[in-house]
């Protein structure tokens, strides 16, 4: 049972790490603010969630889980809202998008 369990641990935090990388990649390959961002969040988020859940499932402690969801589900609110602050401020300062 616990070897099973550390293939799917790695799993998971390999998964995550690859839409870490896919975010990544978005930044730097999206034409304009918008879509890096939405790159940003989503990707970001979703890698987080999958690191996190494949570090709860090796705590042995269930409030240490928790606590690492917690964390997951901070981490979502912080990043949504700086993202979506930026996006307004590019909205009203009529930021142009750029091309590289």
């Amino acid at each position: 049972m616990g070897l099973i369990l550390d293939i799917l641990s790695l799993a998971l935090v390999f998964a995550g790490c690859a839409f870490f990388i896919a975010g990544t990649v978005g930044l730097l390959r999206f034409p304009d603010l918008f879509t890096c961002l939405h790159a940003l969040s989503k990707a970001d988020n979703l890698g987080l969630g999958l690191v996190v859940f494949g570090l709860a499932i090796r705590v042995t402690a269930p409030a240490d889980a928790l606590k690492l969801i917690l964390i997951w589900v901070l981490a979502m609110f912080a990043a949504s809202t700086t993202c979506h602050l930026i996006a307004r401020k590019a909205l009203q300062t009529g930021a142009k998008p750029w091309r590289r």
